[in-house]
């Protein structure tokens, strides 16, 4: 293996191209026609938020080789139903630098958002700020993340020693950077090359995720760990599903020859829960045979290696990673990774648990252990009770729109306790740590009490309850919180919807009447969606139900020309409502229920729009342009999702005033 160069300049005839608002600034850099530089560039004009599902739609991620995802990168940008980036554009383009603006990468932890420019013949990414698991996936495939200052410099014809691209990393990052990725990282490691070092932070006080890294050491160590430090930790257990499996499995064998094992499969997983009802979805038709191929990968790679095998039956599956993970063997404590955004769900077990890249899940999954450059915490002293109609969705929609929109939760782990996160169930709790990652956290993370405990118990027969409490960690006094603490009174807060484009573009509603604030306006809706780990728990269906059984008590039903679909997080919910009677409300009020799935959430089954000018309201995660269909979604609580279908139009649920705000 040739070492990483020590040094970086632009290659004489390659380019830079620039995201712009403008698109048709980006098409002219695309055509060859306008070569742009960073002197004359305002940053205020470079796209801010590209989310990895405008760099490589769902569609594009059926391919599991980076060469074939490079053909189409960017092909989410869309203005005017127009692609900006045509296929093999960036690749034809010449161009070895991409610039954007604040927050690069939100959205999916998907890798081949990455692989798709760096096979495009991208070596630097520049941005105000980049999305941290995007960041990550940039340093573990080689690519250089460098600032407007930097680009300046180049563009001017210097080179730039590669050391000036560590500022601000931890030691072992650093390392990883000058070996040109994890791979070649963790080769030089084995060979001797380069020894990880030891951190030597003294006795301090810590809060719940520096406490679960500093339990997770490897070697003889401190125990205690602080921000930035760069630290070996043994991972519990992990888990991918079939868009990304086969992406693991093709790299291990790559990194370790088509013979190579796994020291714990055991504590490993894999599920088939992403594109369990794609074939169904007309616009996912053309890549059936892509998505078949996934599916066999990953059935490969499960023999293969004997992980544990969450694999649909009869074309059922036992549903959605993170909700089943959650219910079934995440504990407190425990240290879990996973190749998607959503992992950070676990956190509502009080588990440091987040998505990272398959070049580091399967880095990890062969050693056991990861490499962990300790992240600030931001705390949120949650106080009083939500009031009726009012949810954990619209809490996350208001800590978007008051924390993540100035970056305040960027890269930090979001711990939520007090008096308030007490009053919430575990379903609720989930629903906070799921959201972390729209808010470009690292994860998030809920204290432990009787509740949660109890929890446990009821769902896993035989559990050992007081070993549970004794890996369970709290803060400690005087922890220091770098993104501050903040004080939500969940009293004071009301049903919120975030508009289309961002789940950051919260409005709440109007308490004097149910209805939305005036700047939302009247909206009529043709979809409604109730799923996805976010919203398809035990308490999501009982939100559902609530209002579709006022509805029925009214003779209302879903309002004429919409329709209303209702999927279940996993087969433990599924009997859940059928126990309790929910399914003769839905089929009496004309809901259309879907067995377990992640479906519509990923424009992959039924829910998604069919066109632009359709509207949805959903109580999925993330709201992108494309991210659910071409038409326009708005995010909403489980139980404005449900008002909503029966109103026609966009509503919040006030108990008992459902007939009213419908107009019956």
């Amino acid at each position: 293996m040739s070492p990483a160069p020590t040094t970086f300049a632009l290659t004489p005839g390659k380019r830079v191209l620039f995201l712009t608002k403008d698109p048709d600034l980006i098409r002219r850099q695309l055509s060859g026609e306008l070569d742009l530089k960073m002197a004359d560039i305002d940053p205020a004009d470079l796209l801010d938020d590209i989310n990895t599902d405008t760099m490589t739609p769902a569609w594009v991620c059926f391919r599991h080789r980076p060469e074939d995802l490079a053909r189409d990168a960017y092909a989410g940008l869309i203005v005017d139903k127009q692609r900006v980036v045509p296929t093999d554009a960036l690749k034809n383009g010449g161009f070895e630098i991409i610039v954007a603006g604040l927050r690069k990468g939100v959205g999916s932890s998907r890798e081949t958002a990455v692989q798709a420019e760096k096979w495009s013949g991208i070596r630097m990414s520049v941005a105000a700020s980049f999305a941290p698991i995007h960041g990550r996936n940039l340093i573990n495939q080689g690519v250089l993340m460098g600032t407007y200052k930097m680009l300046e410099r180049l563009q001017a014809g210097e080179e730039i020693a590669v050391d000036e691209f560590l500022q601000g990393h931890d030691p072992i990052t650093q390392a990883i950077i000058r070996a040109g990725g994890l791979f070649p990282f963790g080769a030089a490691v084995r060979a001797g090359e380069i020894e990880v070092p030891a951190h030597t932070t003294g006795k301090r006080p810590m809060t719940m995720g520096e406490k679960i890294i500093a339990s997770h050491l490897v070697g003889d160590v401190s125990p205690y760990v602080k921000p930035g430090d760069a630290v070996v930790a043994r991972v519990d257990g992990g888990y991918s599903h079939e868009f990304t499996t086969a992406q693991v499995h093709v790299f291990l064998e790559e990194a370790f020859g088509k013979d190579y094992t796994l020291p714990n499969p055991a504590k490993f997983a894999v599920f088939e829960d992403h594109l369990i009802y794609a074939d169904g979805v007309p616009s996912m038709m053309p890549f059936a045979h892509q998505i078949q191929e996934l599916r066999d990968l990953q059935r490969e790679f499960q023999r293969h290696t004997g992980v544990r095998d969450y694999s649909a039956r009869d074309g059922v599956s036992p549903g959605i990673c993170h909700q089943v993970a959650r219910e079934q063997f995440i504990e407190p404590g425990d240290f879990i990774q996973a190749t998607d955004s959503h992992t950070c769900m676990g956190g509502g077990n009080n588990a440091l648990a987040y998505g990272v890249g398959t070049t580091e899940y399967a880095a990890l999954i062969q050693s056991g252990f990861t490499m962990v450059s300790v992240p600030e915490s931001i705390r949120f002293e949650l106080v009083g009770e939500l009031k009726p109609g009012v949810a954990a969705k619209d809490v996350m929609l208001y800590i978007l729109l008051h924390h993540a929109k100035p970056q305040h939760t960027l890269n930090r782990i979001m711990e939520f306790g007090g008096p308030g996160l007490a009053s919430m169930s575990m379903d609720e709790r989930a629903t906070l740590t799921n959201m972390a990652t729209e808010c470009s956290a690292r994860t998030g993370i809920c204290e432990v009490d009787d509740k949660a405990l109890a929890w446990f118990a009821a769902r896993r027969p035989g559990v050992d309850v007081e070993a549970l409490r004794a890996k369970a960690v709290a803060p400690d006094a005087g922890a220091v919180y770098d993104g501050g603490v903040h004080t939500i009174d969940l009293s004071a807060l009301e049903p919120m919807v975030a508009t289309p484009g961002d789940p950051d573009h919260g409005i709440p509603s109007d308490p004097t009447n149910g209805a939305l604030v005036s700047e939302l306006g009247d909206v009529a809706i043709d979809i409604a969606y109730g799923g996805s780990c976010t919203a398809g728990k035990r308490d999501d269906l009982d939100m559902y139900a609530a209002v579709m059984r006022e509805a029925m008590e009214a003779g209302l039903k879903v309002a004429e020309g919409v329709r209303f679909f209702i999927q279940f997080g996993s087969e433990d919910v599924e009997r859940y409502a059928r126990d309790a009677g929910y399914m003769d409300v839905f089929q009496a009020t004309g809901v259309q229920v879907i067995a377990p799935g992640c479906g519509a959430c990923i424009g992959c089954g039924p829910g998604v729009s069919d066109s632009p000018d359709q509207v949805t309201v959903s109580a999925i995660n993330r709201n992108f342009r494309g991210r659910s269909g071409p038409g326009r979604l708005y995010l909403a609580s489980p139980s404005t999702v449900a008002a909503s279908a029966v109103a026609g139009r966009i509503t919040a649920w006030q108990p008992g005033r459902l007939a009213a705000l419908v107009g019956a």
